[in-house]
């Protein structure tokens, strides 16, 4: 790893380290590049302000060595005026040995990221000692991006024997991360560059591109520049429309499932999301062979941590303007066809499948709806099969967790009472925010509240088998009447026992709020 993070710190011209060496740091100064150059200083204040001064005369970020937390106290000083003065620096600390940490032993600091906050933009300590590099990388970009400051990176000693996959670092040396404020200085149109030469360009779109005119803008795109569009994984919006002939689903959220859906293409323009929010860990290369990436995005923590590719931290919605108004495909790039649509499934339930369950509601919804989806084991089939026409058409709990959907669901119809709403939630996600349907009920609401039963927690029974684990306890539901529990709370409800039922509810005017159970087939579809 030692040469890795070596070849690292030569791209971004810090071959400079400003120091005072303790037995920590050793392991970091072994073999020491005789391009480099270690600059000694006699107490670890007086380091940190050399370094703080070399930073500010070169404008460009510069690296501290600082011993422990003994050392990093003595520098603390100079630390806080770094930080009032927005000096870009990464400052490295000596850990004790991993195994040692927990153990109170001499050179340790169990909390040593707090030890420097609040002089600092950010403070990490690698999870796993391979991720040294990654973690260098994202303190590089995020000192130099406005405000900027001091990152602090705490490296246990033995962290530096480690061997590191070379897919996890082949990008991070070429990465150039730039800031484009009110989208000037050339940014936008050396995207547009890069478009423009694009054999086979593809969009992924995120959240942040969930807005107008944003969302136009991403259709104009798409249809001038002729790319097909992905939504980036693990989405909490849809900042495109389902419905559209380039839209082509939701990426998948693993890393390998990312490069095999984007194969083929030889530039990923990503806007308004992460690059990229995996859940599931199956690793490989983060780019298909012959591809480049560039990321759009108004978070600057995003921008700094993603692991390949270049990035423009700037309002997305701006950028898509300014690319919609630029941009158009070469005569010889080929038309996006339309991407083909899932078969009907066969009907004998209930319970239903759950794939039958979104066609009905597909036929039945209004095209100004406002879905709120919290049935997390059957997010794959609703996406596939549920159209989602405009801006803010969804809310998804983008944290992973259960009890957002039924309240929030509430609140959007609280925000536009005009605009209907639909909950599609799991029996068991139903339980973490149920408290909503008394204040549906109070309120006179007009929501539809779609509870589909399947009796589990299906998306935990899924991850079973990614993780190797089985016998695991908690994961049956059995015995909850969400429609007993609707009456509680002031809510009717009904059981649906044909689809048919479901269809007339759903066009059926209404001024308050109903739940519908719907009994569905076990068995995960996960965007996984």
């Amino acid at each position: 790893m030692r040469a890795q993070v070596h070849d690292l710190l030569r791209s971004w011209g810090m071959t400079t380290v400003f120091g005072n060496p303790g037995s920590n740091e050793l392991p970091f100064l072994d073999r020491f590049p005789a391009d480099f150059r270690y600059v000694l200083g006699l107490h670890e204040g007086a380091v940190l302000a050399m370094a703080d001064g070399y930073a500010q005369a070169t404008g460009r970020a510069a690296l501290v060595n600082l011993h422990a937390a003994a050392g990093l106290g003595n520098a603390m000083g100079n630390l806080a005026n770094a930080a009032q003065q927005q000096t870009p620096l990464v400052v490295t600390t000596g850990q004790q040995a991993r195994g040692m940490v927990g153990l109170g032993a001499m050179l340790s600091e169990a909390r040593m990221t707090e030890v420097a906050r609040p002089h600092v933009k950010a403070a990490f300590e690698p999870l796993r000692a391979r991720d040294v590099p990654r973690t260098l990388a994202e303190a590089h970009h995020l000192a130099a991006l406005p405000p900027r400051g001091p990152v602090l990176v705490s490296l246990p000693l033995d962290d530096w024997a480690a061997e590191v996959d070379p897919h996890e670092v082949e990008h991070l040396g070429t990465r150039r991360v730039a800031t484009g404020g009110g989208v000037g200085g050339g940014e936008v149109e050396m995207i547009a560059a890069r478009l423009a030469v694009a054999r086979s360009p593809v969009l992924v779109l995120g959240p942040e591109a969930d807005a107008e005119p944003a969302f136009s803008c991403a259709v104009a795109l798409a249809e001038r520049a002729r790319m097909p569009v992905w939504i980036a994984p693990s989405p909490p919006r849809c900042p495109f429309p389902t419905t559209h002939p380039h839209y082509r689903g939701v990426l998948p959220a693993a890393v390998a499932g990312v490069t095999g859906a984007l194969a083929g293409h030889d530039l990923v323009l990503v806007v308004g999301a992460p690059v990229f929010r995996y859940h599931v860990d199956r690793p490989g290369p983060y780019l298909p062979p012959g591809a480049t990436l560039v990321l759009v995005t108004a978070d600057p923590g995003a921008a700094a941590r993603a692991p390949m590719g270049d990035a423009l931290v700037a309002d997305p919605g701006a950028v898509l303007a300014r690319l919609a108004e630029q941009v158009v495909a070469p005569a010889d790039r080929p038309a996006v066809a339309p991407r083909p649509l899932p078969a009907a499934v066969a009907v004998e339930g209930p319970p239903f499948p759950a794939e039958a369950v979104f066609d009905v509601l597909a036929k039945a919804l209004p095209a100004d709806a406002v879905l709120v989806n919290e049935s997390t084991s059957n997010t794959a089939a609703f996406w596939e099969r549920v159209p989602i026409r405009r801006a803010g058409g969804l809310l998804f709990p983008a944290a992973g967790g259960l009890g957002f959907g039924l309240p929030a669901a509430v609140g959007a119809a609280l925000a536009d009472p005009d605009r209907p709403v639909v909950a599609v939630l799991g029996d068991g996600a139903t339980q973490y925010g149920v408290q909503g349907l008394w204040t549906a009920a109070r309120h006179d609401l007009p929501i539809t509240f779609l509870v589909l039963r399947n009796g589990e927690y299906g998306g935990l029974r899924w991850f079973t088998g990614p993780l190797g684990v089985r016998d695991v306890p908690g994961l049956d539901l059995p015995g909850i009447d969400a429609v007993t529990i609707a009456a509680g709370y002031g809510v009717p409800g009904e059981r649906v026992e044909a689809l048919d039922q479901l269809a007339a509810a759903l066009i059926t005017p209404r001024d308050g709020p109903l739940l519908l159970e719907i009994p569905v087939a076990s068995g995960v579809s996960f965007a996984g």
